[in-house]
C-alpha cells in the first residue's frame, strides 16, 4: 500500500520526522515500511490558503475490496491525527487504484555500475 507524496512550504519551519510519520501510517493501514513509501517535496508556494495547512498529504493506494469508503475516510482522519500529533496541519487526499493496473520495477539488488 501507499505511496505518499508530502509537500510543505520551503518557508515552513516545523520538523517533519518522516520515520516517525511512516510508522504511524504502517499502523493505520496495517502496512510494513517496504511498502508504504514516504516522499517530501519543498515547494515554493501553492494556490489558495483556506485551509492553512502546514502540509499537503497525497495518497495512492491499492484498491482493495475490503478499502470500503467509509473505511478509506476513517483511516484519512487517522492519517490527519497522526500529523497533527506531529504538530502538523494536514490537508489530505487518497486516491485508490486498480491493482490490475499497477506496475512496478525496484532497482536490482546488485546494481551494475
Amino acid at each position: 500500500m501507499p505511496l505518499v507524496k508530502l509537500f510543505a512550504r520551503k518557508t515552513l519551519s516545523k520538523p517533519i520526522n518522516l520515520s516517525s510519520l511512516q510508522q504511524k501510517l504502517c499502523s493505520i493501514w496495517n502496512t510494513k515500511p517496504d511498502t508504504t513509501k514516504l516522499i517530501l517535496t519543498r515547494v515554493d508556494d501553492w494556490t489558495d490558503d483556506s485551509f492553512k495547512e502546514d502540509i499537503y498529504v497525497d495518497i495512492r493506494a491499492y484498491g482493495k475490496k475490503e478499502r470500503t469508503r467509509d473505511m478509506v475516510f476513517e483511516g484519512m482522519k487517522q492519517v490527519q491525527h497522526a500529523f497533527g500529533e506531529e504538530g502538523l496541519v494536514a490537508n489530505v487526499r487518497l486516491e485508490v487504484y486498480d491493482g490490475e493496473k499497477y506496475f512496478h520495477l525496484p532497482p536490482p539488488s546488485n546494481p551494475q555500475p
